[in-house]
């Protein structure tokens, strides 16, 4: 064995170490799952309103925030976002002096004041979330972007122009409680609530400008209305009821509702808007699911939007096995468990587009039990794939969860994220900013990516079979001009070329196919002087590749692992690569913890604690098979 096999040997067992020493009893890994300080800044106005008596935990996130304020006052949703961020700014400041712990005349108040009105003050935020916050707690009109959509449109029928389910599931749970509140005109606004008037440049909200094609829609909307029947006051009644049980229906049995942070808070303040008690069961549940979020860590805490747990425990198992763990190792064993016991078996909002699969699926987070994606569910089917092979009960689960993937392919040969065939484009034209990525899931690079190699590597699938080279199609169709490909839950043109690159290798694209060489070649192209890989989150938003100037854990990782896909023989520039990899196993500095999964494009970005180790572990261990001998 060489020096450099000997030094990846060594970290892959220095890795596995670590992490079968954090396994959970029950046999599921916790790693925070950091969102930036949004879900905290809604998490303190939404306690006070309530007059929720947690004064550790508001103070906890009230020192955590004021801990990410920069120098000239902003707030930032990533290390390199220059100019720093208006709405998160704004959310920080709002929330800062809602806890009580700060107060307006305090030096950091007044640098993030003076940040804020530089950039256009509340009138230029754009963000949605911090819109609907600001609007319902008094700060600000509702903005016409939710106001013109009428709560009618939760009745219009399947085969009207626009329906709500065609809306995607994530879009629907956070629509919902806004259009209640805009139909309503709510807001709740306590007397020693903040006063952010000074925070106004201009003496109105700055309303956006509605483009042409949210005005199309909003006819399409009207000719929906058109055709509803019964008296108005009927039909909004109807619809406020329906809307109502919409959220309360979907509902986790902790009490949030789709087991998101964000659109749990937005349900709570519909909730009021409806007229339900501060002390409802309902609401006391959601605020006790919201708390039960928190993650401490490193001496702060933070509200994740939605624990990882489900997807990191099967990313660690899988990995874990790569590394050489075999089935009948007890780490192994307690994950496989712990995932089967979280594998989904009703019907829920997935099946309205696909009501002919036998439910199969995983979800990302221990909360959520209605609904699975495509991604957590090949997840967990790996974990589990070496024992399907002698266990009854693993075999099953197998089964159910390789059958409801392949329903889940859309009609263009690709794979979506939660819901099949919600890509009316019409709707990615909201006035909504981020709404192209939020209102619909469509087919992407990345989900396609990573279904091919599941279906490749673990299911013994190829181009062959139809759903694989329909999907094979679908990616070779959507490579950028340069090679690179895409990537939505992560970032972004690394992650997308990663998973397009591993799953046409897996599905039996050759390593000399021109599609193939291409994305290989710009993968090299971009590697760093120190032999690593890093992309700044500044792509999601730009829509082409920034670098990010230095390397990261996770997208060096992934580079590496794209490339040992393609490249039978290991070269210099990828033991270059490979020793990066290694020395960055030992750094904890701000590239450590840059956010590399992706959420809503210049809103929401994530620090997965665990990748790190997960991605790292998984390319060390393919480069130890790969080039062993």
């Amino acid at each position: 064995m060489d020096d450099m096999l000997i030094k990846v040997d060594e970290a892959i067992g220095e890795l596995t170490d670590f992490l079968t020493k954090r396994q959970r009893e029950d046999g599921s890994w916790h790693f925070c799952f950091e969102n930036g300080i949004a879900i905290d800044a809604y998490m303190i106005i939404l306690l006070r309103i309530l007059d929720v008596p947690n004064e550790k935990i508001i103070r906890e996130l009230h020192d955590r925030i004021l801990n990410e304020q920069q120098e000239d006052g902003c707030w930032r949703l990533y290390p390199d976002e220059k100019e720093g961020n208006l709405s998160a700014s704004v959310e920080a400041y709002y929330a800062l002096l809602y806890s009580g712990y700060s107060h307006s005349e305090d030096e950091p108040i007044q640098r993030a004041k003076r940040y804020i009105r530089s950039k256009g003050g509340l009138g230029q935020v754009n963000g949605i979330l911090t819109k609907a916050m600001l609007a319902a707690t008094g700060q600000r009109k509702w903005p016409l972007s939710i106001s013109a959509i009428p709560l009618e449109i939760l009745l219009f029928p399947s085969y009207f122009p626009i329906n709500y389910f065609d809306f995607s599931g994530y879009s629907r749970v956070h629509l919902t409680p806004m259009l209640i509140m805009a139909d309503r005109r709510f807001s709740i606004r306590p007397a020693d609530a903040p006063d952010l008037s000074d925070l106004k440049v201009s003496r109105e909200d700055a309303e956006e400008p509605l483009p042409q094609q949210y005005r199309d829609m909003q006819k399409d909307i009207q000719s929906g209305l058109s055709r509803l029947i019964g008296t108005p006051r009927f039909i909004h009644e109807a619809a406020t009821n329906k809307a109502e049980q919409y959220m309360l229906e979907r509902i986790e049995p902790d009490g949030t509702l789709y087991s998101y942070a964000s659109s749990t808070i937005l349900m709570i303040f519909a909730l009021l808007a409806l007229k339900y008690e501060p002390k409802h069961p309902v609401i006391v549940r959601a605020v006790e699911g919201l708390t039960a979020m928190q993650c401490r860590l490193g001496g702060k805490t933070t509200i994740q939007n939605s624990p990882s747990t489900v997807w990191d425990t099967a990313l660690i198992s899988y990995a874990l096995q790569e590394a050489g763990l075999s089935a009948g190792d007890a780490s192994v064993r307690h994950a496989a468990s712990y995932l089967k016991s979280k594998q989904q078996h009703q019907t829920a909002d997935w099946s309205v587009h696909n009501p002919n699969a036998v439910p199969g699926g995983w979800g990302f987070s221990e909360s959520n039990t209605i609904n699975p994606d495509v991604d957590d569910t090949t997840a967990a089917l790996r974990a589990i794939h070496a024992l399907s092979h002698g266990d009854p009960a693993y075999r099953d689960s197998w089964n159910r969860g390789l059958n409801w993937v392949i329903s889940m392919q859309n009609r263009d040969g690709g794979w979506p994220a939660f819901e099949k065939n919600t890509d009316n484009e019409l709707l990615a034209w909201l006035a909504i900013d981020g709404a192209k990525s939020a209102a619909i899931d469509p087919s992407e690079a990345d989900l396609t990516g990573r279904t091919l190699e599941y279906l490749g590597r673990f299911a013994g699938l190829d181009v062959k079979h139809d759903w694989v080279k329909r999907g094979t199609e679908w990616l070779v169709r959507h490579q950028e001009k340069e090679g690179s490909w895409y990537g939505r839950w992560g970032v972004c043109y690394i992650y997308g070329t990663w998973a397009a690159l591993t799953g046409l290798r897996a599905a039996g694209l050759p390593a000399d196919h021109e599609t193939v060489q291409k994305g290989s070649r710009w993968l090299w192209s971009i590697q760093n002087p120190d032999g690593g890989w890093g992309e700044s989150c500044q792509s999601d938003r730009l829509m082409r590749y920034v670098p990010l100037g230095a390397s990261t854990p996770s997208q060096t990782a992934w580079a590496l692992d794209a490339l040992i896909a393609v490249h039978p023989e290991r070269s210099p520039d990828m033991d270059r690569g490979i020793l990066r990899l290694i020395a960055s196993l030992h750094e904890d500095d701000w590239k450590s913890a840059y956010p590399t999964g992706a959420g809503l494009p210049g809103s929401f970005y994530s620090h997965y604690h665990s990748y790190r180790y997960i991605w790292p572990l998984l390319a060390l261990s393919h480069y130890k098979k790969s080039y062993k001998d």
